[in-house]
């Protein structure tokens, strides 16, 4: 409940007199989902805290040439590390090259042909740095994606269905991809999806009555699938936004606000349960800087902290993860930052 950027913690006093370190473009979308993305709220990177965090579990996976975090929406700055990056996928699997087979047999066909002068010309010495690193990159490319595709094409066990939206597509095809962890070496994963449209400056009531049944349908059919798999202890899924929505109408809708509630959902949550303090709704709440935009009481930090935790980045390890997190949770304490994954 209540989660936000915070540089750290921050009353109204200061946020009215101006005294408070607050997050570089508050109430902007691309900085607050960057934001989001990268927990450093009081600095502007590519670096996001998904991605160090593979930095530093990727080699518990036996297969080097996927990367643990998988995208199923582009590039991203979440997952994107100093050595680890995304590999982006679509709901179909992953994108291969045209006219392609690492598998080829020797002979005539054109496929083999053209696979046959690819893998020559990929094994070529060059002297060139540029070219030479980039023969390299497509050969590590090309051999990804025949692992990938191949761990992934078996249909899921049970034929679990999916509802037929961009959101239950994903989730189908993550669902896929950690049924052929074993084919992956994967002992760590982080999925990366994305449903946008959000932002009702009107039509708030009638959007929200269209748009969160697909998040409820596309969920609920994806624990039904961790379920079948016997694996639904083992994965964690989360949402992350850009910021809440101010809690007074602009007429027909809402605006930007600071502030607002989060979805986490697995075998391993102790679920049922809000998380955070949940915020009084009175006049002059002394949370509330105008119009229902409330200072967040729970940092996206300590959010954050549960969840790589839990993934197994070890407490010493966890300021390098979110560096921002020792202004609000100990790692040297006993107590998890937030407790839902205790």
């Amino acid at each position: 409940a209540n989660v936000g950027t915070l540089v750290e913690p921050v009353t109204k006093t200061q946020y009215t007199n101006g005294t408070a370190s607050l997050p570089l473009g508050l109430f902007s979308h691309s900085d607050q989902i960057e934001q989001w993305q990268t927990s450093l709220p009081d600095t502007r990177t590519a670096v996001g805290w998904g991605g160090r965090m593979a930095d530093l579990l990727q080699s518990l996976n036996s297969v080097d040439k996927v990367s643990m975090n998988i995208s199923l929406s582009g590039n991203n700055v979440w997952q994107a590390g100093q050595t680890i990056f995304e590999y982006a996928i679509t709901s179909e699997g992953a994108v291969g090259p045209a006219g392609y087979s690492s598998q080829f047999q020797p002979g005539q066909s054109p496929l083999q042909i053209r696979s046959a002068a690819v893998d020559s010309q990929l094994a070529l010495q060059y002297s060139n740095l540029f070219t030479q690193a980039f023969a390299k990159s497509k050969k590590d490319a090309f051999e990804a994606y025949e692992i990938f595709a191949g761990a992934t094409s078996a249909a899921l066990p049970g034929n679990p269905v999916f509802p037929t939206t961009a959101l239950g597509e994903q989730l189908q095809m993550v669902a896929k991809t950690i049924a052929g962890r074993t084919g992956l070496g994967a002992q760590r994963q982080t999925f990366f999806i994305s449903f946008g449209g959000w932002d009702h400056h009107d039509e708030v009531l009638v959007n929200q009555g269209a748009m969160l049944p697909v998040v409820s349908q596309a969920i609920g059919a994806f624990y039904n699938a961790l379920t079948l798999l016997g694996v639904q202890d083992q994965v964690t899924l989360f949402t992350a936004s850009d910021f809440g929505r101010t809690l007074t109408s602009n007429g027909r809708g809402s605006d930007h606000a600071w502030g607002g509630n989060q979805l986490v959902v697995g075998g391993g949550v102790n679920g049922k349960n809000i998380y955070g303090q949940f915020p009084a709704l009175y006049e002059d709440n002394p949370l509330d800087l105008g119009r229902g935009r409330l200072i967040p009481t729970t940092s996206v930090d300590a959010y954050f902290a549960e969840l790589a935790l839990w993934l197994g980045v070890s407490k010493a390890s966890l300021p390098l993860v979110l560096p921002n997190i020792t202004r609000f949770y100990d790692p040297q304490s006993s107590a998890w930052p937030l407790g839902f994954l205790a």
